[in-house]
């Protein structure tokens, strides 16, 4: 079966060159395909587009009409192509960026005025949810990952580290003592965090490549890492957090980081990802480009902290 739109093209050119010859040449065909494309049109569409003599062709009233309708199909391709064209090369249009609600709020938002004053063109939508979404299936351009990435056929670029720190507030410390070890987190009031993706609420790890499980307990779990924030700077207990929370906690002395006798996971990072794509749209290179500048060589969040 004969390509639609190929055939369409073939017709207007017939129709502008006068001839099937000329035609051929201008489109690098053979003579006999052309006249196979103009039959298809033909016999498709139960009309005759030219009239045929041994010495002229010439198009016929209906193929006149014909030809009205095709230059507006061919036009709108063309218009259609160069703006994909023009979306590979220059960054416009609409990017729909998912990331996790707290580091949304607190690293992504503040910088997409900067984002959005170099290019102009862009308008982000900023999806802040904390489970992992379908790129594909929901529609989202990319996404932050936040943790260490599972095997997956989607593209992955390292924004930065995700330093981790055991913290607790100087109020708790006076009261109930400074642990020196992960065996010593048994006696705590260790805060939990129930959408690890590695670990369970009751099961902090520890080691480069978190080897070290650690079982803890305490009587506040919660999915969202501000509102951990709160009770632990409110004296409740320890918290395991990463840095982007409660960095500036640490700087002003209202958290206290604990150095235990095992290194924190070193495999945690940021990540942007996206689906697979030889050559992803400007929007999404410029957005992972413009975050990664930002973050390095040291993530700001991190700045002073070791």
């Amino acid at each position: 079966m004969l390509d639609r739109l190929t055939s369409l093209e073939v017709f207007a050119k017939v129709a502008a060159s006068g001839s099937l010859s000329g035609a051929a040449r201008a489109m690098g065909l053979s003579q006999t395909m052309v006249t196979k494309h103009v039959a298809s049109l033909e016999a498709r569409l139960g009309i005759k587009l030219f009239h045929r003599t041994t010495r002229r062709l010439s198009i016929t009233e209906a193929g006149r009409l014909y030809l009205e309708s095709s230059e507006r199909i061919l036009a709108d391709m063309e218009t259609a192509d160069a703006a994909v064209a023009r979306e590979r090369v220059e960054p416009r249009g609409s990017l729909r960026v998912n990331v996790p609600v707290v580091f949304g709020t607190r690293q992504i938002a503040p910088l997409i005025a900067d984002f959005s004053e170099r290019h102009p063109e862009v308008t982000i939508e900023l999806g802040l949810n904390d489970r992992l979404v379908d790129l594909a299936e929901e529609g989202w351009d990319l996404a932050i990952r936040i943790g260490t990435l599972r095997d997956s056929s989607m593209v992955a670029r390292k924004l930065a580290p995700n330093r981790l720190v055991v913290c607790a507030a100087p109020s708790y410390l006076a009261k109930h003592g400074t642990p020196r070890s992960v065996a010593d987190l048994a006696g705590h009031n260790c805060l939990g965090y129930t959408l690890s993706q590695q670990a369970s609420a009751a099961e902090w790890l520890f080691g480069a490549e978190g080897e070290i499980r650690v079982q803890v307990s305490g009587n506040l779990r919660a999915n969202n890492g501000d509102a951990l924030r709160a009770a632990t700077l409110a004296g409740l207990g320890l918290a395991r957090q990463p840095t982007f929370i409660v960095a500036d906690d640490l700087r002003a002395g209202t958290l206290v980081a604990l150095p235990l006798d095992q290194p924190e996971v070193q495999s945690s990072a940021v990540h942007a990802v996206y689906l697979p794509d030889r050559r992803p749209p400007a929007k999404v290179r410029a957005f992972i480009d413009f975050l990664a500048a930002r973050f390095a060589p040291e993530p700001p969040w991190d700045h002073g902290l070791f």
